[in-house]
């Protein structure tokens, strides 16, 4: 039906198509009959949808939503709301800022019992990864100062993000990652091997050499390929996780971005999506201090990225990001909320960016040296977990030492073998958007060609041709 405002200003309604009454949902809520049964459209059966929070009660015998007869109560559309005769503003900000979760202190002791309990062999993979992470950061960072590879990112300081979170998941549920979360890959199988490849950009890359170094993508992981415009991942994977939801799935996702990526747009409007749907999505902020150069002080007012979450009506958590326990157990019960509540959930995790934002960085240009150093040495969540697994009997220096050997040789010969594969074929690059290629990017195919047949020595001769 349609409905407008009459001179006297009172609710009317026009070509009443469906009865007022019909569209009001058996929990007293309005709700278009549409909107109450959007899968008859689709020939689907059961629906999946979000519960609506705050429902004005007395919307299906009250026209005007400005009258109400508790002259104490307005019956607004979205719920009642209380009259104050006093003059009271929101205050900008807290008198006390939200509390960091965190379980190890800064020598590895346990401060509370409060933790999701780990197998020994989990803890031992979460250290086993997170030494990887920092051993595969310092070699392919050198090698791209070497010239071998054209671009790197570093994750040194954020490796208990990467790895601690990841290992709370289950491998149904679907990653959308930013930049910094090789880690999380890993975790699920991605090979050295297959990392150097992606790196190098050679024939066995899955992204056939079209993507910039550190754009990983697995469709076989259920990690979503890398994309370099900030926050675009975050409606994305509010989207896909309103799908599992649809299809009843035993899953949810979780989505990485940088305190920087709670500047944009996009991060608002995926709060908000979630919130509303009741989309089943972990919002992972990794806040370490800096969009690039930009600290957080000019980015934001608010304390932090956490209270953002309760402004949208979801459930947020703030932990310390050099935690792997605390960051474990946190997206343990995230997950477990998000996918049997089915509900969005925010985990903003307070960490240091140890390192340059990439290898065309140079932080010291924004920020102290000594106060990089004492956050790599004081604060590394590397050797915070491994001073507990070693107090847990997990772990002694010999294993470690050979640990860290290994991983060495098979980073370098990783490398090795990347470098020698040849490129992805020149055909490559016309590939996997059109099922027949139209006629302008035949012409294209066929200029190349022409062009390096004609001018070999100004392209590199590793690429088939």
């Amino acid at each position: 039906m349609a409905l407008l405002l009459s001179k006297s200003r009172k609710l009317i309604c026009l070509k009443p198509k469906i009865g007022f009454l019909s569209s009001v949902y058996h929990h007293h809520t309005f709700i278009s009959p549409n909107l109450r049964t959007p899968f008859r459209i689709l020939g689907l059966n059961q629906p999946h949808f979000a519960s609506f929070r705050f429902e004005s009660t007395k919307a299906q015998t009250q026209l005007n939503p400005m009258h109400s007869n508790d002259s104490q109560v307005l019956d607004f559309p979205g719920g009642e709301v209380e009259f104050t005769s006093h003059l009271n503003f929101i205050p900008e900000t807290r008198e006390e800022r939200v509390h960091c979760y965190r379980v190890l202190d800064d020598d590895g002791y346990p401060i509370t019992s409060n933790f999701a309990q780990i197998e020994k062999e989990v803890a031992l993979k979460i250290y086993t990864d997170m030494v990887t992470l920092q051993t595969m950061d310092t070699i392919f960072y050198e090698a791209q100062r070497q010239g071998r590879i054209s671009f790197y990112l570093t994750t040194v300081g954020e490796e208990a993000i990467n790895i601690a979170s990841v290992a709370a998941l289950k491998t149904d549920d679907f990653i959308f990652p930013q930049y910094r979360e090789s880690g999380v890959l890993l975790w699920r199988g991605f090979t050295i091997q297959e990392f150097a490849n992606q790196l190098f950009g050679n024939k066995n890359d899955y992204g056939k050499g079209r993507q910039m170094p550190i754009h990983y993508g697995s469709n076989k992981h259920n990690y979503i390929t890398v994309a370099s415009t900030v926050a675009t991942q975050l409606p994305h994977a509010v989207g896909a996780a309103y799908a599992l939801k649809m299809d009843a799935k035993n899953a949810c996702t979780i989505v990485y971005f940088g305190d920087g990526g709670s500047s944009t747009g996009d991060f608002h409007a995926a709060l908000n999506f979630a919130a509303v749907l009741d989309a089943p999505v972990i919002f992972f902020c990794r806040n370490n201090g800096f969009a690039i150069s930009t600290p957080v002080s000019d980015q934001f007012r608010s304390d932090g990225v956490v209270t953002k979450g309760q402004a949208y009506g979801i459930r947020s958590i703030r932990v310390d990001g050099n935690d792997a326990l605390a960051v474990f157990t946190a997206v343990h019960e995230a997950r477990k909320m998000a996918v049997t509540e089915r509900k969005p959930i925010l985990v903003e995790a307070l960490t240091y960016r140890a390192g340059h934002h990439s290898t065309s960085d140079d932080s010291t240009k924004y920020r102290p040296a000594k106060e990089i150093e004492w956050w790599r040495r004081e604060r590394d969540p590397v050797s915070r977990f491994k001073k507990w697994i070693e107090r847990e009997g997990w772990l002694n220096s010999q294993v470690e030492s050979e640990l860290r050997s290994n991983i060495r040789k098979q980073v370098l010969q990783a490398i090795q073998v990347a470098e020698k594969q040849e490129k992805p074929p020149i055909k490559d690059v016309f590939t996997d958007v059109y099922d027949v290629s139209p006629a302008n990017l035949q012409e294209q195919e066929i200029s190349i060609r022409e062009t390096i047949r004609r001018h070999p020595q100004d392209y590199p001769t590793d690429v088939p041709v």
